[in-house]
């Protein structure tokens, strides 16, 4: 997804520079054991949904001709007698699509196309069925909505059973619009992103999980092979999903075969102006793609990706693919910038980033790491974005702290900022604790959806790592990440690793906080203390031994903690007294108040809850600390305020 860009809170953070390599990443910590998955091996996805693609790129007009074959498997447990199409790219053919029609939920940049694009099914039909031809089955917009066509049903003449297996013979046109989101073209920039005919994904339950594409929302697709020929005009440099096996030149065209196997989606971008380096990171080759005068950039982004591939290896499982290639957009064409696909990401910034902010690492660092949460996992990306975009908003986190340490935001001219303060920036503007488990398109801007899906999802696993212990988090989510690794996973699978790893404890929060959208905020009020009396009055006799204890000038101090919001996290609360004694105290969080009281020489002056800073999701640090000054002596304010009743009653008519 695009990343939120550094230095807007609408829009979160990405994470990371470099040092360099795994002595940097040994320090940091001791690699976690992680199982090598190699595709075509034994741990590989079986292939649902393969394409074999020929396309040819009019650089003029912008458009893309197309044609192949889909290798469709129905790997559900019933029979079916539809298909579904994405057609994402008809979100840019006029104003009123779903994409488009709403001046409050339209695209991340607030843009509206200039150059309206499309996608067009132009031969669909399928061997298996004695060659019928489905173009006139094909329905003409997305269900329900005459006005939108991202969502396109087939009828087919008989079904399919789960087992068999339907080839598709397609042939398509798409134009691409101008650059407004993730796709389209600027000037002589291509970025070619959804621009096939996709298949829905069919669930296990004989279910199609389509949807229109809305501004918010992502994409969702079977694993699958691709073998992938792109003709474009030969002074174009060209970047693509996958490894490239073939390239040609002649008559002034330029003809590249890629095929990646294992991945659920097929990118592309091609520009003549594009400057190339090459390195090798570990077992993977690395393409970047970047404009002139950006050389400092590529430099910076080379250098995160040393560091950053190795510790996301290490946390979430090896990266099994052979190539990444990464693009660096230029500044005209911005918002193809800060994406990711399978092997394919986009980074990038101004020329001059570099040399002030951290915008070109920290988008990186998040980009890569949508490999895993994303590439790897497929999660529905529109039905639960927060797996992928909140998870991989923590996992940025952690790798920009490893990298910056406090400072992982930004260290300017002696002023930090660390990706964690942005963060809570970003949750507070949203003033309510939105569920993390929405739909894309249930948040009413993509602000909320910054602040609930990136920004609080972080949160709240920061929170769980520094209360119940980051080794454990780290060992659930490279559970996670290998478990589930070409499976799409659901929430209630994240939770089940949750809680065989960190307990039901901590996974009672973590499950109101994702299905109930609780939250939490420790208020401490009511700060007293008081010099202690010495024993007086008809005290029981004393027992061989046992006297009343003398006072001695001790004092009594008691500070109420409340706890508002369903979560309970434990926390600590911290006492300071008159003579500068930390006291330290302890709550589980069970109910709505707790007493903290201490005894000693001196009164307590000051109380901090949550001294350390653990519970980051917390709503309001302000309320987290109270003062005495000077202490009342015990019970005089409550005598006032009963004072100020019985004034009250006299007067009253």
């Amino acid at each position: 997804m695009p990343q939120p860009r550094p230095g807007s809170a609408a829009r979160g953070i990405g994470t990371v520079l470099a040092t360099l390599l795994s002595a940097a990443v040994t320090s940091w910590g001791a690699p976690l054991a992680a199982e090598r998955f190699s595709v075509g091996g034994p741990n590989a996805p079986t292939p649902v949904a393969s394409y074999t693609l020929r396309a040819r790129l009019d650089s003029n007009t912008h458009a893309i001709t197309g044609e192949g074959t889909i290798r469709w498997v129905n790997a559900s447990a019933a029979s079916t007698d539809e298909l579904y199409f994405h057609l994402y790219l008809n979100a840019f053919k006029h104003n009123q699509t779903v994409f488009n029609r709403s001046a409050f939920t339209r695209a991340r940049s607030g843009r509206v196309s200039q150059h309206w694009g499309h996608i067009d099914i132009r031969r669909l039909t399928a061997r298996e069925l004695g060659g019928a031809d489905l173009l006139p089955h094909l329905e003409q917009h997305s269900p329900g909505d005459p006005l939108d066509a991202t969502d396109l049903r087939v009828a087919l003449p008989s079904p399919v059973a789960p087992g068999s297996v339907l080839t598709l013979d397609i042939a398509w046109e798409s134009v691409l619009p101008d650059i407004i989101e993730r796709t389209g073209f600027s000037r002589d920039f291509h970025f070619a992103g959804q621009w096939f005919p996709k298949l829905a994904r069919l669930e296990q339950d004989g279910t199609w999980s389509h949807f229109t594409f809305h501004p918010h929302a992502e994409f969702y697709a079977d694993f699958g092979d691709y073998d992938v020929t792109l003709d474009v005009p030969e002074a174009m440099h060209l970047g693509a999903t996958g490894h490239r096996v073939e390239e040609t030149v002649s008559d002034g065209r330029r003809v590249v075969q890629q095929r990646a196997s294992g991945v659920h989606d097929f990118a592309w971008t091609a520009w003549p102006a594009f400057e190339e380096q090459h390195a090798r990171i570990l077992e993977t080759d690395i393409h970047l793609l970047y404009p002139p005068g950006h050389g400092r950039n590529a430099e910076r982004t080379l250098d995160t990706l040393r560091f950053v591939l190795p510790l996301f290896n290490s946390r979430y499982g090896p990266y099994p693919y052979a190539d990444l290639t990464v693009v660096h957009p230029p500044r005209h064409a911005g918002a193809a910038g800060g994406m990711e696909y399978p092997t394919l990401i986009t980074t990038g910034g101004a020329w001059h980033a570099s040399y002030w902010s951290r915008a070109v690492e920290l988008v990186t660092v998040h980009e890569l790491g949508h490999q895993w949460f994303y590439g790897l996992l497929a999660t529905n990306e529109q039905r639960w974005p927060f797996l992928d975009e909140g998870l991989n908003s923590y996992a940025e986190s952690v790798a920009a702290e490893a990298l910056f340490g406090a400072a992982s935001a930004s260290d300017l001219l002696g002023f930090s900022l660390s990706s964690e303060a942005l963060r809570r920036a970003s949750m507070q503007l949203e003033p309510h604790a939105a569920p993390l488990a929405l739909p894309a398109s249930d948040f009413v801007s993509f602000a909320e959806l910054a602040g609930v899906v990136y920004s609080r999802t972080a949160l709240l696993f920061t929170t769980v790592a520094n209360v119940y212990g980051a080794a454990e988090v780290d060992a659930a989510l490279l559970r996670y990440a290998q478990r589930y690794r070409f499976r799409h996973p659901e929430p209630e699978d994240l939770l089940l690793v949750l809680t065989e790893v960190l307990g039901e404890p901590a996974v009672k929060d973590i499950r109101a906080a994702i299905h109930q959208g609780h939250g939490v905020n420790y208020v401490a009020r009511d700060l007293r203390s008081a010099l202690m009396a010495e024993p007086r009055g008809m005290l029981p006799a004393a027992e061989a031994g046992v006297a009343p204890a003398s006072a001695g000038g001790r004092f009594e101090s008691r500070v109420d903690v409340h706890r508002q919001g369903e979560l309970q996290f434990p926390v600590d609360i911290l006492l300071i007294t008159a003579s500068g004694e930390h006291v330290w105290k302890y709550w589980n969080g069970d109910g709505r108040v707790e007493m903290v009281s201490h005894v000693g020489a001196s009164p307590v002056v000051s109380a901090v809850v949550d001294p350390k800073g653990s519970i980051v999701i917390e709503e309001n640090l302000l309320d987290n600390a109270v003062r005495q000054h000077p202490p009342f002596p015990v019970n005089t304010l409550d005598r006032l305020v009963y004072a100020f009743q019985l004034l009250l009653g006299v007067l009253a008519p």
